[in-house]
């Protein structure tokens, strides 16, 4: 079964020949490789190329490394990495007329001295070079740095909700229960029973993404960052910082991890992917705040496997789903404040109130609420306070779990099922 991702192939697409490195980058086992090796070079067959003008060469392949003479058994046992002047020839042996040739390098980071290979191909013309990997230090962010300044970074999410739902056999509410309780990973689709599907995740996210972690880092393997990571699943869409959680290791842990150490891990996190920061703006004073912030897990189910799948709270898991979905759509994205200056008992106060997430993409701004039901004009009320006091012209949008006709209130405030949101690329336009 083929899971299309138009989106990730059209982005692909728009960068070919532009005289830079496209660097695939993404949490392991996103579906780097297959876009690369399956769907774009599909692409470019149906567009004419001759398969002979289109080198792929998989740098964790037995087969492909005895072509250029190495041995992939001795290579792992010695844990040294291909050498480039073997693989340099036989890539001008495979060029052998002066039209263009595409370059689909996998697992590029067991290439030695993989960035000056690549910065010297990029002098060539009839070069166009697509690189992935998935080691530590490639599953980082300040990846582009290795090539100069010219690398251009196509970022891989885990499925959408769309992409997962365009290949499970149920209905949308069938695969909104299975997406927010083992989320979006690939191969998860080759898995039958959920037994399969969260051992597979609690493996992972032991063995694997926290593994790179330590790995990239040079960190004594303990506990620490495993608790943080385990905390910090707990804590999805709510405000945190450094001070707050070094407090709860503390009282809750009864243990001290201390503000600089913690911070430095979830910089650690962020830059392998594990999640990502939204940062809090102040809508009013147009500015950002550095603290707190809110932390959301690239993929749900890794997050919910991190927790022994304990501790599902929809509406928490609704808002990182939101998050991730606005984010592959292209969109920066924070968390909105606005302060409020209202009489009460005879006194003036200071009052905050959030807005879940601020979109922005180009001169296009969304403010988003998540609310998984509305059962009531009190809770009407509470859920669009924030929109109120905003007082601006931007779009304003309610997310609804549960389903409810798409319109428009009164006050012109946009309510749409969280469903239809996710299934329609357009739905922010409605």
């Amino acid at each position: 079964m083929e899971i299309k991702r138009d989106k990730y192939l059209n982005d692909l697409i728009v960068r070919m020949n532009n005289g830079l490195v496209k660097v695939i980058t993404g949490i392991r086992r996103c579906g780097k490789s297959y876009l690369m090796n399956n769907i774009f070079y599909d692409y470019l067959l149906k567009q004419g190329v001759d398969r002979y003008h289109i080198i792929k060469f998989a740098f964790d392949s037995a087969d492909d490394l005895e072509l250029i003479g190495e041995d992939f058994i001795e290579l792992e046992k010695n844990n040294q990495k291909a050498d480039p002047k073997k693989f340099m020839s036989y890539i001008k042996s495979c060029i052998t007329d002066s039209d263009k040739y595409y370059l689909l390098l996998d697992e590029i980071q067991n290439l030695g001295s993989f960035e000056s290979v690549l910065n010297g191909y990029l002098r060539k013309q009839n070069l166009d070079i697509f690189v992935t990997g998935s080691n530590s230090k490639f599953l980082s962010s300040d990846v582009l740095t290795e090539f100069e300044g010219r690398g251009d970074e196509i970022h891989i999410l885990p499925l959408s909700f769309s992409e997962f739902y365009s290949a499970y056999e149920g209905t949308r509410d069938d695969a909104y229960e299975k997406y927010s309780m083992f989320g979006g990973l690939p191969l998860l689709f080759s898995m039958k029973t959920d037994e399969q599907k969260s051992r597979h995740l609690i493996s992972q996210a032991e063995k694997v993404y926290i593994r790179d972690v330590i790995k990239r880092n040079g960190l004594r393997d303990s506990s620490d960052i495993r608790e943080l990571l385990d905390v910090l699943a707990s804590g999805i869409s709510s405000f945190t910082n450094p001070s707050k959680l070094e407090a709860t290791f503390k009282t809750v842990k009864q243990f001290s991890i201390s503000r600089a150490t913690i911070d430095k891990y979830i910089d650690y996190f962020i830059d392998s992917y594990l999640i990502s920061k939204a940062k809090k703006y102040d809508v009013k004073g147009r500015k950002y705040i550095q603290t707190p912030f809110k932390l959301y897990f690239e993929d749900i189910g890794i997050r919910n496997a991190r927790l022994g799948f304990r501790q599902i709270e929809p509406t928490h898991i609704m808002e990182n789903i939101i998050y991730n979905e606005l984010r592959y759509r292209g969109y920066e994205v924070d968390v909105g404040v606005v302060e409020s200056r209202e009489r009460e008992n005879g006194k003036d106060v200071r009052k905050y109130y959030e807005i879940d997430f601020i979109a922005t993409l180009g001169s296009k701004k969304y403010y988003i609420q998540s609310a998984y039901d509305i059962p009531s004009e009190e809770k009407w009320l509470q859920e669009t306070k924030s929109f109120d006091k905003a007082d601006d012209s931007f779009k304003k949008i309610v997310l609804v779990r549960n389903p409810v006709v798409t319109h428009n209130d009164e006050k012109g405030y946009l309510i749409i099922s969280l469903l239809d949101f996710l299934t329609n690329a357009n739905s922010l336009e409605l």
